[in-house]
C-alpha cells in the first residue's frame, strides 16, 4: 500500500490546499536572496496574520526593547528570516486547523494540535536553551514533525482511525502504521511537506524524528529538537502518566546530551511562552490554572532525577566494578568515621578482614573466569549474612574488609560464622560438569569491647590483620580473634 499511499497523497481532495499566502510564504523561505519590501507586502495580504505577527513580536517569546507596530519594524527587530518563518507557522496551522474530521470520531484533532503546538514550543525552547540560531526555524519543525498523521487520517480515515486510537505513544505508532499501511506518519508527512515544497530542513526534521540518534557528528541539531519535542509534548499533556519523565530525559541525553538539570531550564522557557503561544494559535493546551502545577512538578521530577543520577554516580565511585563490593577508599573513609563515633561515645565497633585461602591455586587451575566467579558468589554469600548498616569492601585482590558497628566481639563471632559457613557453602560449577568450593580465612577484633582501647582507627585495622595472619598460620578455614598476644607494633 506504500506506494498507492505516496501516489494519493498528490491527489487527496480532504487535505486542504494550502492558501495562496502561505505559497507565496513558502516561496520567500526558500529564497535565500529574500527582499524585505516582498515579505511585507505578502504577510500585509493577511491582516489576520499580520496582526499575529505583530502581537508575536511583542509577546515574551522576543525581549524587544521597544513595541513593534509594523511587519517592517517586525523585520527589523527579530529579522527577516524569523519573521517568514513564523508567519508560515501561523498560516500552515490556521488552513490545517480547519480540516474536518475524517476518521468517524476515532481521531481527536484537537488533541493532534494540542500535541503540535506543544512540540513546537518546546522545540523552540530546547533551540534557545541550546543557543542555535533561529529558533523560529523550531518552532516550524516542532509544529509539523507529525503532519503525516494528518495526511494519513485523510488518505485512509476508515482504517486509520483504530490504529491510532489504539496506540499508546508516536514511536509504537509509527510501528504499527508501518505494518497496517507500509508507511508510517514520518514517511508520510515527509512526502507531504516537500510536495509542499517546505524548506528540506523542516520536511527532513519530520523523517528523522522517530530514528535512533545518529552519532554528534551526523545530527544536525534541529532534527535532535525535533526528536525531543515530541517527548516533552507527551509528558506535557499527560503528566501523570507514569515513565512519561523517563522517556524526557531518556531521549534528551541521547539525542542532545543534555542532563536533567538543562532540562529544568528548558521547563523555564516553555512556562514563559506557553500562553502566548496558546493565545496567537487559539488553541488551549492546558487551563491556566494547571500550567503552572504541571511545569512545576516537572521541574520537581527532573530535579529528583539529577540528585538520584548524582547519588548513583556517587555510588558507583564507591564500589568494586567486578564484586559489587565497596571499594577501598570507601572503605577507608566508612573506617574513620565508625571508629571517631566508637571512640566518643564507647561503643564497640568490629572489624573483620577475610581472605579466601589458597585463591591464586584456583586462578591458576581453574582460570581467572572461575576466580571471578568466585569472587561475585563470595560478596553474594557474605551480604546475605550481615545488616543494612555493616560495610563490606573489596581490599585488594581476594581480600575482603568488614566492618559492623555496634557488634561486640560475642556478637560479631556468632554473625562471621554464619558469614564463613554461607561461603564455604558455595559450589561453583565448571563446564565439565566439576564444581569448586573456597573457603575463608578471618580475623576480626573489636574496639570498646570491655578494656580493648585502640588510639586509632590504623591501629584497628593492623590488629585485625594481625589476627588474619594468625587464622592464616593455624592451617586456614578459621576464624581468629585479635588479643594482647598479638602486639601491635
Amino acid at each position: 500500500m506504500s506506494d498507492d499511499l505516496t501516489q494519493r497523497l498528490q491527489f487527496c481532495k480532504t487535505l486542504p490546499s494550502l492558501p495562496a499566502i502561505a505559497v507565496k510564504i513558502i516561496d520567500l523561505a526558500n529564497d535565500p536572496d529574500v527582499d524585505i519590501n516582498k515579505a511585507c507586502e505578502y504577510i500585509s495580504l493577511d491582516p489576520a496574520l499580520a496582526a499575529k505577527i505583530l502581537k508575536t513580536a511583542n509577546s515574551p517569546l522576543y525581549k524587544t526593547r521597544r513595541a513593534v507596530d509594523n511587519i517592517r519594524q517586525a523585520i527589523n527587530v527579530l529579522g527577516t528570516h524569523a519573521v517568514i518563518v513564523t508567519a508560515l507557522s501561523f498560516s500552515l496551522a490556521n488552513s490545517l486547523m480547519k480540516q474536518p474530521n475524517q476518521a468517524n470520531n476515532t481521531f481527536n484533532s484537537n488533541a493532534f494540535w494540542r500535541r503540535s503546538v506543544a512540540s513546537a514550543l518546546a522545540c523552540r525552547a530546547l533551540g534557545e536553551k541550546l543557543g542555535l540560531k533561529n529558533p523560529d526555524d523550531l518552532f516550524l519543525a516542532g509544529l509539523l514533525q507529525d503532519i503525516g498523521i494528518l495526511a494519513l487520517s485523510a488518505l485512509v480515515p476508515e482504517d486509520y482511525g483504530p490504529v491510532f486510537a489504539s496506540t499508546i505513544d508516536h514511536d509504537t505508532l509509527v510501528i504499527n502504521e508501518r505494518a497496517a499501511f507500509g508507511r508510517g506518519h514520518d514517511e508520510i508527512g515527509y512526502a507531504l511537506l516537500k510536495q509542499w515544497h517546505l524548506p528540506a530542513y523542516i520536511s527532513t526534521s519530520c523523517l528523522v524524528s522517530h530514528e535512533e540518534p545518529a552519532s554528534k557528528e551526523m545530527r544536525p541539531a534541529i532534527h535532535a529538537c525535533v526528536a525531543v519535542s515530541g517527548h516533552i509534548a507527551d509528558y506535557f499533556l499527560c503528566p501523570g502518566e507514569r515513565g512519561r519523565i523517563k522517556a524526557v530525559t531518556k531521549a534528551a541525553e541521547s539525542w542532545l546530551d543534555l542532563d536533567s538539570s538543562g532540562l529544568v531550564d528548558v521547563i523555564d522557557i516553555m512556562k514563559i511562552g506557553v500562553v502566548t503561544i496558546e493565545d496567537l494559535f487559539e488553541i488551549t493546551i492546558h487551563h491556566p490554572s494547571e500550567i503552572t502545577g504541571i511545569l512545576a512538578e516537572a521541574k520537581e521530577l527532573l530535579t529528583i532525577q539529577t540528585l538520584s543520577r548524582v547519588r548513583e554516580l556517587e555510588e558507583k565511585s564507591q564500589r568494586d566494578s567486578l564484586t559489587g563490593a565497596n571499594n577501598r577508599g570507601h572503605f577507608d573513609a566508612v573506617l574513620q568515621r565508625e571508629f571517631d563515633l566508637s571512640t566518643r561515645n564507647a561503643t564497640p565497633l568490629t572489624v573483620a578482614m577475610i581472605d579466601l585461602d589458597h585463591f591464586k591455586i584456583i586462578n591458576d587451575t581453574h582460570g581467572h573466569v572461575v576466580g571471578d566467579e568466585l569472587l561475585i558468589a563470595t560478596v553474594r554469600a557474605i551480604h546475605a549474612q550481615i545488616r543494612q548498616d555493616d560495610t563490606l569492601s573489596r581490599y585488594g585482590g581476594e581480600e575482603f574488609a568488614l566492618i559492623l558497628p555496634g557488634s561486640t566481639s560475642a556478637t560479631s563471632r556468632n554473625i562471621l560464622s554464619r558469614l564463613k559457613d554461607s561461603v564455604t557453602a558455595i559450589s561453583q560449577k565448571l563446564e565439565d560438569n566439576r564444581t569448586v568450593s573456597v573457603t575463608i580465612s578471618i580475623g576480626v577484633v573489636t574496639n570498646m569491647n570491655g578494656s580493648t582501647c585502640f588510639e586509632s582507627a590504623e591501629d584497628l585495622l593492623k590488629a585485625a590483620d594481625l589476627a588474619l595472619y594468625a587464622a592464616k598460620h593455624a592451617g586456614r578455614d578459621q576464624i581468629a580473634v585479635w588479643d594482647e598476644s598479638l602486639p601491635i607494633t
